[in-house]
């Protein structure tokens, strides 16, 4: 039996994160309008927001999906809402797209970037109470997630007032807490490069094995062989990262949306929440 989309997520739920993936045959294709573009590497013309975008099909489908890094729209394979948009659509909006309901869009395209950054953050705190050795945070780890996850199924005009930033510096607190209680477990000591520049470093085979690379930029790294597990990714930047043969094990934060932006091969161990991605 297929969960309750109205119900709000329970332990149990945060374990596998369904909830926190994109659905998009159940989402009225908020991604392809609600967000702008510019012409650019990642894409092959510029879109203002609320614009729909000229491959976006009558039935909410993308008309290239299959050929998007082909058709010059790399950004697009690269970009993960964490179901945000089935949210917005079937649980905000009632399942009425905004075609059927033309007065509706503006603040449906407006409330879609908010709930994908709450998405985004129950999806940390879901896998931070995946993390045994961060019990000692787990309890409120638990309230944040029911307190996001309420704020998630408030009104439009009561998602797009909430103040993000703030709610972020939060949870972020006690993210950083559960990644310092796991990483702790290992022996030795552990590198710290948070928010560290590391644009085209040569890092190949290098042991970063329960480092923090928090916010880190790793933009076209050379990675490839390099021992990642259990290192803290929140917010890395791992665009064009080469990833090939390195172990991404137990990796902490890594989302989908890094893995997309990065470079890989079949000998790249993953964590088993996410996928390798099809470009590899």
């Amino acid at each position: 039996m297929s969960r309750d989309r109205n119900a709000p997520l329970s332990r149990g739920a945060s374990q596998d994160r369904k909830d926190l993936q994109a659905d998009c045959a159940s989402c009225f294709g908020l991604c392809c309008v609600a967000l702008p573009f510019a012409r650019s590497a990642d894409f092959a013309v510029d879109k203002a927001a609320g614009q729909p975008c000229s491959n976006l099909q009558s039935d909410f489908r993308c008309g290239i999906h299959a050929q998007l890094r082909e058709e010059g729209y790399p950004g697009c394979t690269v970009f993960d809402c964490f179901g945000a948009g089935q949210k917005v659509s079937q649980i905000t909006f009632g399942g009425t797209d905004w075609r059927q309901a033309p007065k509706t869009a503006r603040s449906m395209f407006a409330v879609f970037p908010v709930m994908r950054q709450l998405h985004e953050l129950l999806w940390y705190v879901a896998e931070a109470l995946d993390l045994a050795p961060a019990r000692p945070v787990h309890k409120e780890l638990r309230r944040a997630l029911a307190h996001i996850d309420g704020l998630t199924r408030g009104s439009a005009e009561s998602i797009t007032g909430l103040d993000v930033n703030a709610l972020r510096g939060e949870v972020n607190t006690l993210l950083l807490r559960a990644s310092e209680l796991t990483r702790a477990q290992l022996p030795g000591r552990k590198k710290n490069h948070r928010g560290a520049d590391l644009i085209g470093a040569k890092l190949a085979g290098a042991d970063l094995r329960g480092a923090s690379l928090r916010g880190a930029l790793l933009v076209a790294a050379d990675l490839s062989k390099a021992d990642l597990r259990d290192a803290d990714l929140i917010g890395a930047d791992l665009r064009d990262a080469d990833l090939s043969g390195a172990d991404l094990t137990g990796a902490l934060f890594l989302t989908q949306a890094q893995l997309n932006a990065a470079k890989g091969d079949a000998a790249t161990e993953l964590p088993p929440s996410l996928s390798r991605p099809a470009h590899w």
